[in-house]
C-alpha cells in the first residue's frame, strides 16, 4: 500500500509568552507513515502533540524543521490538502443554517456543480443517518447528530483522507456507536482515516494501527494486537508505554 501520510524527523518548537520566553518542544523528530486504505489511531495523553502533529499537516502550524506531506507532496504547499477533509474536536457552525444549508455552503467552497453537491448531500445524509433532520437547523440537534454533521462536511468533497480529532469526545454510547460505524463504512470505500482518541476501546475496536505519542516523541508504532502484546487491553499497554504504573487487580 502506497504511503499517503507521512512526516520525517518532524519538530516543533513554540515560545512561551513568559519574560523568560522559554522553548517549548512540542514535537521532537516525528517519524511517521500512514497507508493508504488504513484506519490509523493516533494516540498519546492531553499535550502530547496531537494537536500540533495534525495543526502542521493542515497548515495551521509550520515546523521549526524536519518534513511532513500528504500524498507526497510538502504540507506547506496548499494543494497538498486538496483531498482531505478535516473534523475538529470543536465544531463551531451557525446554529440556525440546517444541515443541508451548511453542506452547501462548504460544496460551494469546493467549486461543486449544482448537480453534484445534490448527490453529495443525499450520500451523506444516508451514510450519517441524518435524511430525517436535514432540513431541521442544527441548533436542535443533539451532541451525537451535530458531530455526525460535522462528519458530513468534512466528506462534503468526497476526500481520500480524513483527518479526525477526537471524533467521539463526549458522546454517549450511542453516539460512539455511530460513529465508529462510520468510520468502518469509509474504511470500507477504502478511504483513509487518521484520527487522535482518548477512547481507546474505540481505537481497539476500528483501528488497523495505532501510533502513541507522549511528551512530543513516538514512543509506539504498529497493529492493535501488535501494541497490545501480553497486555489484557489497548489501554493497560498504553499506559505502561506512557511509563504510568497501574496497581494489580485484587
Amino acid at each position: 500500500m502506497s504511503t499517503i501520510l507521512k512526516t520525517q524527523k518532524l519538530r516543533v518548537e513554540f515560545r512561551s509568552r513568559e519574560m523568560r520566553q522559554v522553548t517549548k518542544v512540542a514535537l521532537a523528530g516525528l517519524d511517521l507513515e500512514v497507508r493508504a486504505g488504513e484506519v490509523f489511531g493516533f494516540l498519546g495523553p492531553n499535550g502530547a502533540g496531537k494537536t500540533t502533529t495534525m495543526n502542521v499537516l493542515l497548515g495551521f502550524v509550520p515546523p521549526t524543521s524536519g518534513e511532513a506531506s500528504l500524498f507526497s507532496i510538502d504540507v506547506r504547499q496548499p494543494i497538498a490538502r486538496q483531498r482531505i477533509g478535516y473534523l475538529p474536536e470543536l465544531t463551531y457552525y451557525y446554529k440556525f443554517l440546517t444541515a443541508e444549508e451548511l453542506l452547501r455552503y462548504y460544496a460551494k467552497i469546493f467549486g461543486l456543480s449544482r448537480g453534484e453537491t445534490d448527490k453529495r448531500i443525499d450520500q451523506l445524509m444516508k451514510l450519517v443517518e441524518l435524511e430525517h433532520a436535514r432540513k431541521r437547523p442544527i441548533k436542535s440537534y443533539s451532541k451525537g447528530m451535530q458531530q455526525r454533521v460535522g462528519l458530513a462536511q468534512a466528506l462534503i468533497n468526497n476526500p481520500d483522507l480524513l483527518i479526525l480529532d477526537e471524533p467521539t469526545s463526549g458522546l454517549d454510547p450511542l453516539g460512539r456507536m455511530k460513529v465508529r460505524e462510520i468510520i468502518q463504512r469509509l474504511k470500507d470505500e477504502g478511504k483513509t482515516v487518521f484520527f487522535s482518541s482518548h477512547e481507546l476501546g474505540e481505537v481497539e475496536t476500528v483501528c488497523d494501527r495505532v501510533a502513541i505519542i507522549h511528551q512530543g516523541e513516538l514512543k509506539a508504532v504498529g497493529n492493535v494486537h501488535d501494541i497490545t502484546g501480553q497486555h489484557a487491553s489497548l489501554e493497560k499497554a498504553f499506559l505502561e508505554i506512557i511509563g504510568v504504573k497501574t496497581q494489580p487487580a485484587s
